[in-house]
């Protein structure tokens, strides 16, 4: 009996309106990242492969929200996956304990630049002006419950689990307690955010211990002009002058036993701000790692994922 060979091409088995294939229409993320990354493994070969390869399959984890173990596992398998992150048919995939790896390896801060060279490359591309912004913060849960820690302090004599204490027991020590009004309750960290209200896209992210107050996260994830809409959590006097170093002009709803308080105005705030807050609700409220730098590159990808899809949908929707 005779054997027939045939050759298949990887690029021939990814369709042609398939989404991966629209992010990399609608921005060049290899020369980006090649542009960061190159500099931290000499000729760009990580552990066997190239970095930039290991750079998008940690960006596809968050675009599919997935482990590191369902990442090795889809990169075997999807032949999409394969194509995106520029494996051949016949390549071997990374197994998952590369993964870690490779996140300690890039860093946050060289994350930071790649997020920050997309944002400017959209930004030339006009879908982002940064003429409104909408800011807001959001909690992320580092644990369901603490009752380990609980224990422990019962054992140390502590006479309370606090912000004071947690550190001689927590697990994550850079986590903390959170509180938004009087019954919500969180421990971990609280992330803000800064969105475009042009195009619903993600200009700027930060993450810190879940007891910072959203007024002093502002600082954070200020624009580099125009005006900000916020909540009242934000109408402070110290926010309107963090925002000012910045050419911005600060919209904040103001408290009600606030003197200038106009609901007319409020209201007008209300309604600007309301459409963005979807960018809170398809984002994920549970950490991935332990500390702020791990959670912070994780924030920075989960960023880079969302405004990916955002792009697509801007792109079918306003031809950019």
């Amino acid at each position: 009996m005779s054997t027939q060979i045939e050759i298949i091409n990887l690029e021939d088995l990814v369709p042609a309106n398939h989404i991966y294939r629209k992010f990399t229409k609608l921005i060049d993320l290899d020369k980006i990242a090649n542009k960061h990354l190159t500099a931290i493994v000499g000729n760009s070969n990580y552990q066997g492969y190239g970095i930039n390869i290991l750079f998008k399959a940690l960006l596809l984890q968050h675009l599919e929200d997935i482990s590191d173990r369902e990442l090795a596992r889809f990169l075997q398998e999807n032949t999409a996956a394969k194509w995106f992150c520029s494996f051949t048919l016949s390549d071997k995939t990374p197994t998952y304990s590369l993964f870690s790896k490779v996140r300690a390896k890039i860093g946050t801060h060289l994350l930071s630049k790649i997020f920050n060279d997309v944002k400017d490359s959209l930004k030339s591309k006009g879908y982002m002006n940064e003429v409104f912004t909408f800011i807001d913060a959001s909690h992320l849960v580092a644990k369901a419950n603490l009752w380990q820690e609980r224990d422990k302090a019962i054992a140390k004599k502590l006479e309370k689990l606090n912000n004071l204490t947690l550190t001689k027991v927590a697990y994550d020590k850079q986590a903390k307690f959170g509180a938004k009004g009087r019954n919500k309750f969180w421990y971990g960290f609280k992330k803000h955010v800064s969105v475009d209200m042009q195009s619903g896209l993600i200009n700027k992210v930060a993450l810190t211990p879940a007891n910072t107050t959203d007024a002093n996260g502002l600082k954070h994830v200020v624009p580099s002009t125009g005006t900000i809409y916020a909540d009242k959590g934000y109408c402070d006097k110290q926010t309107h002058i963090d925002a000012k170093r910045k050419n911005c002009i600060l919209r904040a709803i103001l408290k009600n036993n606030m003197k200038n308080k106009d609901k007319g105005r409020d209201h007008f705030i209300t309604k600007m701000r309301s459409p963005y807050e979807r960018v809170f609700s398809q984002t994920n409220h549970r950490t991935r790692y332990k500390g702020i730098a791990k959670n912070q590159f994780a924030l920075f990808m989960e960023s880079l994922a969302f405004n990916l899809k955002r792009m697509v949908i801007l792109d079918k929707e306003y031809g950019f």
